[in-house]
């Protein structure tokens, strides 16, 4: 059996999960990854009441549907961002607006209860972000010294060894989507990270390619320097318009402005090479959901999450179990 193709609900939060569920089975969809925000799911209720868990599972079900991932970002953003300022107030309850601080404690507690919540959904991991200290001081000017990054990773590991302990506790794993703003970005910032928090086993990785391929790392690279770390992938494509007027920083230009250096595209449309990425997977035996995070802003996302699912259906594939050239080898 191939991997389940699934789809993150976060770009539907607008919708009713009813309404998100009865989309993705009519398309296709064997699960989703529910975003912790909007109807579709509320972690502080899961952490405590097994019934509305339960609840989640029949509603999907209804639709012939499965979840295999929630996913906290917005909570998780605010635990390191350094300034948690009026950009998101809208990811805590509105009481705490324009209080940095107690939104990073606010999210401390939402996160520890997530790990809650994926216990009592009968789920092994919960997808996010950290939120980065340091981020802001990704281009060394003003100066920037080396202890005032290792700075940055004390105050990650500070934060977030309370909450892992509660995902210990919960037998439920974090997976931080490598991504510009986060602790973790590429390939050498993921290995500090793990470094950070002395490579606790409650600390991975939700692959991510779309993030590596317009920043020219490779994502091959990235499965094959972490092959235990991957907890769950994301299918997300993305295409660089390197045109000489506009780089890879976008030039403060909103996604979906064709003047952008780089824009992400539904799966297939862009650069990204995902037979590559599923030979990889299936070398470090990947068990888990493909599941598209769907985001293009040039194209309904009705449309691009149908093609989506037919895309991966029909590039997924098992590996071999027997060299296509042994039935040749001669027995002595």
């Amino acid at each position: 059996m191939t991997r389940p193709i699934t789809i993150f609900t976060g770009q539907w939060a607008d919708l009713p999960l009813t309404e998100m569920a009865q989309i993705a089975g009519e398309i296709g969809y064997d699960g989703l990854e529910l975003a912790c925000w909007g109807d579709h799911f509320d972690v502080d209720r899961g952490a405590v009441d097994k019934d509305y868990c339960q609840g989640r599972h029949d509603l999907l079900a209804k639709h012939g549907l499965r979840c295999f991932a929630i996913s906290n970002h917005s909570a998780g953003q605010l635990v390191c961002d350094p300034n948690n300022d009026s950009r998101t107030d809208a990811y805590a309850p509105a009481a705490l607006s324009g209080k940095a601080e107690e939104k990073r404690a606010w999210a401390v507690e939402a996160m520890k209860n997530s790990a809650r919540a994926a216990r009592n959904m009968g789920l092994k991991v919960v997808n996010g972000f950290t939120g980065s200290p340091i981020w802001h001081m990704f281009y060394p000017y003003p100066g920037v010294t080396k202890e005032m990054i290792d700075q940055g990773y004390r105050f990650f590991a500070d934060m977030w060894n309370p909450i892992l302990d509660v995902f210990d506790e919960c037998g439920v794993r974090f997976a931080l989507e490598v991504h510009p703003t986060e602790i973790a970005f590429d390939l050498y910032s993921a290995e500090r990270a793990l470094e950070a928090i002395n490579h606790r086993e409650a600390f991975g990785f939700n692959f991510d390619p779309s993030h590596f391929h317009w920043q020219f790392v490779d994502p091959v690279e990235f499965i094959n320097a972490f092959p235990d770390r991957i907890y769950h992938a994301h299918m997300k494509d993305a295409i660089r318009n390197l045109d000489g007027k506009s780089g890879i920083l976008s030039s403060h230009l909103s996604h979906g402005d064709y003047r952008r250096g780089w824009d992400f595209r539904s799966l297939g449309r862009g650069e990204v090479d995902f037979e590559a990425i599923i030979r990889a997977l299936n070398r470090i035996d990947y068990q888990g959901p493909l599941s598209v995070e769907w985001e293009d802003s040039g194209m309904d996302r009705v449309h691009g999450a149908e093609e989506s699912c037919d895309f991966l259906r029909a590039l997924e594939f098992k590996p071999s179990e027997i060299r296509f050239d042994a039935a040749f080898e001669r027995e002595d």
